[in-house]
Formats: C-alpha cells, sequence, structure tokens
C-alpha cells in the first residue's frame, strides 16, 4: 500500500511540474526551482528547449544548475538579467494565501532571491503539500554558524525547538552560500508574516524558509489532474 502511495505522489509532482512548463513562453528568463517537483518543472522545460523553446534559465542551487545543463536549458545569472519574467519551483508546504515554506533541500536563501526577483512565481506542489497551518514541517533558518548559541536561544524564546542540519556523513549540512541551517519545529505557526519579520530582525539570522506574499499560482497535483491555487 505504501507503495501506491508513493507512486501516486511521484505523479502527482510530474503532472504538476509538466503543467508549470506549459506556462513558460517565448523568450523568457525563468527562475528554475530546486527540489524533487522542481525537478519535473525542469526535465519538462529541458523536453520543450529542445523542440525549439527560446528561454534562458537562472538556478536557485549548483545542482538544479547542473541537471539544467543536462537537460540543454542554457543558464545565465542575476548579474546580466536582475528582474525575472517567472520562477517554477516547489514547496515543503502551502498554506493559505500561498504562504510557503521551502528550505527542505537547503536552497531557501537563492530560491528567495530569484523568487523576489521574478515577475511571476509558480509553485508546484503534490497534494500532501498543502495545509491549513504552516508548521508542522521544520522551519529552516539558515544563519551564520558564530551565531548558532545566540539564534538557537531566540528562536526558543519564540516557542521552537531548533536542530543543525547535519548530513549523511555526520557533518554539519553548508548551503551553497556557504552558511548551516537550523530546522525549527514550531508544531504550527498560525501567524506566518510575525514570525517572518521576526526571524528577519535576528541578528545572525542570513535568511528564513518563510516565503510571504511571493508565490501567484500554486499547481497542484491530485491524482491524475491538476488544480490552479491562485493568491
Amino acid at each position: 500500500m505504501a507503495g501506491i502511495q508513493k507512486e501516486n505522489v511521484q505523479e502527482e509532482k510530474e503532472n504538476a511540474g509538466r503543467a508549470a512548463a506549459r506556462l513558460v513562453t517565448d523568450g523568457e528568463i525563468v527562475g528554475l526551482g530546486t527540489g524533487s517537483t522542481a525537478y519535473f518543472a525542469i526535465v519538462a522545460l529541458g523536453e520543450r528547449v529542445r523542440e525549439g523553446l527560446k528561454i534562458t534559465g537562472i538556478p536557485t542551487s549548483v545542482h538544479t544548475a547542473d541537471l539544467a545543463r543536462t537537460v540543454g536549458i542554457p543558464l545565465t545569472t542575476l548579474d546580466e538579467h536582475p528582474e525575472l519574467d517567472i520562477t517554477l519551483d516547489g514547496a515543503d508546504e502551502v498554506g493559505p494565501n500561498l504562504n510557503l515554506i521551502k528550505g527542505g533541500g537547503g536552497a531557501l536563501l537563492r530560491e528567495k532571491i530569484i523568487a523576489s526577483a521574478s515577475k511571476k512565481m509558480v509553485v508546484v506542489a503534490d497534494s500532501g503539500k498543502i495545509v491549513a497551518v504552516l508548521g508542522k514541517f521544520p522551519l529552516p533558518v539558515e544563519i551564520i554558524d558564530f551565531a548558532r548559541a545566540v539564534v538557537e536561544k531566540k528562536i526558543a524564546a519564540l516557542g521552537a525547538t531548533t536542530q543543525l542540519r547535519i548530513t549523511s556523513d555526520g557533518k554539519p549540512f553548508v548551503t551553497d552560500e556557504g552558511h548551516h541551517i537550523l530546522d525549527c519545529s514550531f508544531g504550527s505557526i498560525p501567524d506566518p508574516p510575525t514570525l517572518a519579520r521576526e526571524l528577519s530582525n535576528m541578528p545572525g539570522v542570513v535568511e528564513h524558509g518563510l516565503f510571504i506574499g511571493l508565490a501567484k499560482l500554486a499547481l497542484v497535483g491530485r491524482g491524475d489532474s491538476v488544480e490552479e491555487v491562485c493568491d
């Protein structure tokens, strides 16, 4: 039974990713997200590029850049194109008003920069990512390691437990920008905008995984169909 469920989730991710790729039009600068659902959008975009679509991508991680090159998507940088037409990216949770938790893949800093520079951010997700209240998924907070103890204390005062993200070989996870990540378990986040401001104001916090007011559209795989959710 669990295997069937997992297959359904993969189908929903692929359907959502392919639907998102169809939104991209000729000549656009496209933000390329990171994660298991964004993967399907990038692969589908690569197929369209091979069929003649002319686009240029800006990746949100080293891993995504490698994938984009593999599928044949030409890449550029924010230095060359500081404004993007559209970004396709996944999420760990999608809550009311299209507020998001992102960063499970560790790329939240670049993902937020790219999203904020885009005219339109489209979220791709399977149905299991839709929640009534954000917070069951631990909120990633990217930090400067020097400030870890201070930040942990301040986040604990907000009611969360924190855990330094560790790799499979027992070492601290290091982001593409050279920082560490605290995974913060709040249980529920009833007021995401307020928490986002509190975290942003903490010295030592580089960025957090609350994406507030950035997504314009979510494409959610549900079985063999895709549902559109607008902000």
